[in-house]
């Protein structure tokens, strides 16, 4: 690869690692090209990306970008999970992966900016997904306002029934 060619690369690196909040680092020793394809198939379903980088390259788009924390783990083949906006789902998807297949392994992450150790990201991928924490929050806030419609409900009926026995005791009379 020429330097040409090189400046191009980390300028797309830098242009990724800018565009997401959230980056694991894996090692992809082992990982036959059918299963990477199908892992980044899969990645890409949560809007998630996967990119093999050379360890040069990548701590040169991360200076460039003025990312800290990474550099540590720049050894080895190295692979970059770009989360996009679901960082639980890309997770999810690496720790399923893993289980199935043993590979890749989690080095670290960034998650906002700080840095998350393996067994974090292993922590992040038992967590809900978006989706369902949504659900779950809109079922939160929605329940108080479920007893309160019931509470004004019974409060009703009994004004109705309150009205329909005096009816009744006034019709007797009558």
């Amino acid at each position: 690869m020429n330097k040409t060619d090189k400046g191009g690369v980390v300028a797309e690196l830098k242009k990724q690692l800018l565009g997401s909040k959230t980056i694991y680092v894996t090692d992809f020793t082992g990982l036959p090209v059918k299963r990477m394809t199908v892992l980044r198939s899969r990645l890409r379903g949560v809007g998630a990306g996967y990119t093999v980088v050379k360890n040069t390259l990548a701590a040169r788009a991360l200076e460039e970008a003025k990312i800290t924390g990474l550099d540590d783990v720049l050894s080895g083949p190295t692979g970059l999970v770009f989360a996009g906006a679901d960082p639980v789902g890309a997770a999810k998807i690496l720790a399923d992966f893993h289980k199935e297949f043993q590979h890749p392994t989690i080095k670290a992450g960034l998650l906002e900016g700080e840095r998350i150790t393996a067994s974090e990201v292993g922590r992040l991928a038992t967590l809900p997904s978006r989706e369902v924490m949504l659900a779950q929050l809109g079922g939160a806030l929605q329940a108080p306002l479920q007893g309160m419609l019931g509470m004004m409900n019974g409060l009703l009926q009994q004004w109705v029934g309150a009205l329909e026995a005096l009816k009744t005791q006034r019709g007797g009379a009558a």
